[in-house]
């Protein structure tokens, strides 16, 4: 029999399980990894024979790690191909039922930042004849519906498998969503409960070895020169530093572009810590979460290179805040075209070095220097009056948290964090020593990723330390992997900010001249709050942890995680109305008709700066 013809006799589970094990990856330095690094998973009826089994049996290969929610396994599944920048990936396998559905929101986050992800939720009886089972949810419309359907719009690549032989095509096309730079998402491969156990002779094709690459797409001629033209007219131009400079690998070109050029650059929260935080020309954080020296050179810019990123509401001020001409150095063709871009479709790494080779000695005019220089001393002068806090200092603003957090961990460190207050108050004044330092979840702003992701973050990074800041609202809303940290015996501190309810959207609600309702904790219906002993909680998981009176119990505290093994938790109170200044314009709806004044004046508040903004 010829090698095409052989042939291997396996369950679907077992030859899902083999196919994922000989996929690698390469690396940029020419070494080889395993391109799935584990499977996190929690059986049940709908995948534990099936899937369970095969995965016992390559556990040495391919290990498997047991969450305590679906979708935080998931979760920390994304933060560790986030940390590891896209180039290794990780598996959740869930039941069916409300196991598969709560992949959904995971499924949300992988898809919005652009993230691989594997998933292989369980799903119903391919032969129908045990129809309706356990966690069925049936469909009088539609007999071919289960609820892992609900995973279609949130997945690059959909595909539930009702037949052995189909994982023959369905694989290789969720590899493609897996590691294709233009198409990076989340890929679903949705097994029939009954499926997953059958046999079938399969081609040893299939299981092959097989070596994905970073797929590096450099720029065509007619955009590239077009894009040179309009960056050698430029009088104030910036570069926006995306995710995709991460994802590119292409930090170090980064860097060399704007130093060459003498370019300032802004970063988005994916492209933060691209450059270093004392690099002379980084302008630091742009957009709602921003800084005024960033935003004024967004604004003032006539020709801004966006570099990694899509642009969104929060980065671009609601559409509003670059003037000039941008260029969207992109390898997602709808990307490309946001803002009214000229588009430059290129791998960021190779735009860059492409762009620079044509651009001579091209450096901005020395008014524009001046201009950038001027505006960030201006934001570090006001940083010193707002950030440091004394150390008997009680109730301070999550700024000042951030400021002595940051001032008391090592220079590796990577911090996490993702919903509520603090991806504002992290864009604007965490200052990262290292590349990579910097891990913000807020494409999806998804509360409760923050203990989860540092799980992940630590799995792809176990020489960094990594700190999770987290609000005591997220913390509430997923809180067991520091169980599951512990468990596994992962070195993570956690910072908690308690302020008491969710006080980043409560200021909103103030904003837009609503009554204090339904936020903070005390603007609830309640009959007696409950005092949450944060710190007593997270050691019933095993943490070590302290709920600290001051910023300088902070200080010691965090000293001593540093010195310690394990999971560190230290909680501290802070002040739920405080924020820093800074930040450009976003579009909020306020009702144009209510029964409190407060509303309407604010209506007509918000209507005028729209006006101004956008000019109708």
């Amino acid at each position: 029999m010829s090698k095409t013809m052989q042939t291997f006799r396996l369950t679907t589970a077992q030859a899902l399980t083999r196919f994922l094990i000989n996929q690698h990856v390469e690396l940029d330095d020419g070494s080889e990894l395993p391109l799935f690094a584990g499977v996190w998973a929690i059986f049940g009826h709908g995948n534990v024979a099936g899937i369970g089994e095969a995965l016992y049996q390559v556990q040495d290969q391919l290990p498997t790690y047991r969450g305590h929610n679906e979708q935080s396994m998931a979760l920390a599944a994304i933060a560790f191909a986030k940390a590891r920048q896209r180039q290794q990936v990780m598996v959740a396998t869930t039941s069916i039922g409300p196991g598969a559905t709560n992949l959904v929101t995971a499924a949300g986050v992988a898809y919005v930042n652009r993230l691989p992800v594997l998933l292989v939720p369980g799903d119903v009886f391919a032969s129908g004849q045990p129809d309706p089972v356990l966690q069925q949810s049936e469909n009088f419309a539609d007999g071919s519906s289960t609820v892992n359907d609900t995973l279609r719009p949130v997945s690059r690549y959909f595909h539930r498998i009702t037949r052995p032989e189909q994982l023959i095509q369905a694989l290789p096309r969720a590899m493609v969503a897996l590691t294709d730079a233009a198409l990076c998402g989340p890929a679903t491969i949705s097994i029939c409960q009954d499926v997953q156990s059958l046999a079938f002779d399969y081609p040893a094709y299939m299981f092959e070895k097989r070596v994905w690459r970073l797929r590096r797409q450099g720029p065509d001629a007619n955009e590239l020169k077009q894009a040179v033209k309009t960056l050698l007219s430029a009088k104030q131009p910036v570069i926006v530093a995306g995710g995709g400079v991460r994802y590119s690998l292409a930090e170090s070109e980064l860097q060399a572009f704007a130093k060459c050029h003498k370019i300032p650059v802004i970063e988005t929260q994916a492209g933060k810590s691209s450059m270093l935080a004392n690099d002379p020309l980084n302008a630091g954080a742009v957009g709602v979460t921003g800084v005024d020296s960033a935003n004024d050179l967004a604004a003032n810019a006539d020709v801004v290179l966006a570099v990694g990123t899509r642009l969104q509401d929060f980065i671009s001020g609601s559409n509003t805040l670059f003037k000039g001409q941008v260029i969207q150095l992109n390898v997602q063709p709808m990307d490309a075209i946001k803002y009214r871009a000229q588009g430059l479709l290129s791998d960021a790494r190779l735009g860059l070095q492409a762009l620079s080779s044509h651009l001579a000695g091209y450096v901005a005019p020395v008014e524009w220097q001046q201009r950038a220089t001027a505006g960030m001393s201006a934001w570090a002068q006001l940083c010193e009056g707002i950030l440091p806090a004394t150390d008997e200092q009680v109730m301070p603003s999550d700024a000042q948290v951030v400021a002595a957090v940051n001032a008391s961990v090592d220079e590796n460190v990577v911090v996490v964090a993702a919903a509520g207050s603090l991806p504002s108050e992290l864009h604007k004044h965490w200052r990262a020593k290292q590349v990579g330092g910097y891990h913000l979840e807020y494409g999806y702003s998804c509360m409760g990723y923050e203990i989860c992701g540092g799980v992940g973050v630590k799995l792809a990074c176990p020489e960094r330390d990594v700190v999770v800041m987290v609000g005591d609202g997220s913390y509430m809303m997923m809180n067991s992997d520091i169980a599951t940290a512990v468990s596994m015996g992962l070195k993570l501190t956690i910072v908690v900010l308690d302020n008491r309810g969710f006080s980043c959207i409560n200021r909103l609600q103030m904003a837009t001249g609503g009554a204090n309702f339904n936020n903070l904790l005390q603007d609830t219906y309640h009959k007696g709050l409950a005092q949450i002993d944060f710190a007593g909680h997270a050691r019933s998981m095993g943490a070590q942890a302290d709920h600290v009176a001051n910023v300088g119990e902070l200080k010691q505290a965090l000293h001593s995680a540093r010195q310690q093994e394990g999971v560190s938790v230290v909680v501290i109170d802070t002040d739920p109305l405080h924020c820093s200044p800074g930040g450009a314009y976003w579009e909020v709806e306020v009702p144009s008709v209510s029964e409190r004044e407060e509303v309407t004046a604010k209506h007509q508040e918000w209507t005028a700066q729209r006006i101004a903004t956008r000019g109708y």
